[in-house]
């Protein structure tokens, strides 16, 4: 069975059948609470309250890295009308000053005009992670303590213009984290594949794929190619991208050759023309509601849901 931790300004809490127990900790941090699993497990026979009279915010401390794989999903790789056997395992990164609580306002900053989501399930790491570490099947689940349901808020207007991701995935509220992190068995993460991605913007479904087969690099590959380069510490997180269903889509072929004949500035310009008439955008009021489960409910990140609100 999955434990689900939980977290409020003042107190981190074990999910049980029938409320929420306050975990006795210390710990200020996702890392620290992660050393601290003796206490996870005793709250299981702690007096408990109901979940919904608890104000939930991130169960991803911060500071910490947030590492993001790009097109991860061969749906959305054909969305953007590429072709997923040429598409590499790349990364980027997101500024961890984005993280956002599962139910509190995506703001969108004044200057930007195509704000887009994406649903992502979220690799919390359990231990220190060094460069040249050796992961494989059977250690996985010692450096990937849970799950989490993330969205991936990106400013599209910023990002393709520059041909980069930090600033237009970074502005603060961009990275709704939660509700719960979701602790596995090596048993339960090797469940990965089972896992449904969702997400509905003002009760209309968006997004809704299974991560198998539509997910091009698993965890596995995606942790042996990151830390190659890059250390990772208890806490970090790990996005592993969204399948299709963004706002943002690829133009036709017939649009898109014309545009690779046009000088730069003016391509960018008809394209946003183009996207400004494209209604599946965020706009002000809209709620948004991404989940991750298993289609049998054994593994369940639970649901969060963010009004977006223009600044």
């Amino acid at each position: 069975m999955t434990v689900s931790v939980l977290r409020t300004a003042d107190a981190w809490w074990l999910k049980t059948e029938t409320g929420a127990a306050k975990i006795d900790t210390t710990a200020t941090t996702t890392g620290a609470l992660l050393s601290d699993r003796a206490a996870i497990e005793a709250a299981a026979t702690a007096d408990t309250v109901a979940v919904d009279d608890l104000k939930l915010i991130s169960p991803v401390t911060r500071p910490c890295r947030v590492v993001a794989q790009m097109t991860n999903f061969e749906s959305h790789v054909r969305d953007a009308g590429m072709d997923p056997a040429s598409v590499p395992l790349t990364f980027f990164r997101k500024a961890s000053a984005s993280i956002n609580g599962p139910f509190d306002d995506i703001v969108k900053p004044a200057h930007v005009q195509l704000l887009d989501y994406e649903v992502e399930i979220g690799l919390v790491i359990g231990r220190a992670v060094p460069v040249g570490t050796s992961i494989s099947d059977a250690n996985l689940a010692e450096f990937i303590a849970g799950l989490v349901v993330t969205n991936d808020v990106s400013a599209r207007d910023v990002q393709l213009p520059q041909t980069q991701f930090y600033e237009a995935k970074s502005y603060p509220s961009f990275t709704p984290v939660g509700p719960a992190l979701v602790l596995l068995t090596a048993e339960e993460l090797a469940r990965f594949g089972d896992l449904r991605l969702r997400l509905s913007v003002s009760g209309v479904e968006r997004q809704n794929a299974l991560v198998d087969p539509d997910m091009l690099y698993r965890p596995l590959q995606a942790l042996q190619s990151l830390t190659q380069f890059q250390e990772l510490a208890p806490g970090d997180l790990v996005l592993t991208g969204t399948p299709a269903g963004t706002a943002l889509s690829a133009p036709p072929k017939p649009l898109a050759m014309i545009g690779n004949l046009l000088p730069t500035s003016l391509k960018w310009k008809v394209f946003f023309s183009r996207q400004a008439g494209n209604p599946n955008y965020l706009q002000h009021g809209d709620i948004v509601e991404a989940s991750v489960a298993t289609d049998d409910g054994a593994i369940d990140l639970g649901t969060q849901r963010n009004a977006v609100r223009f600044a």
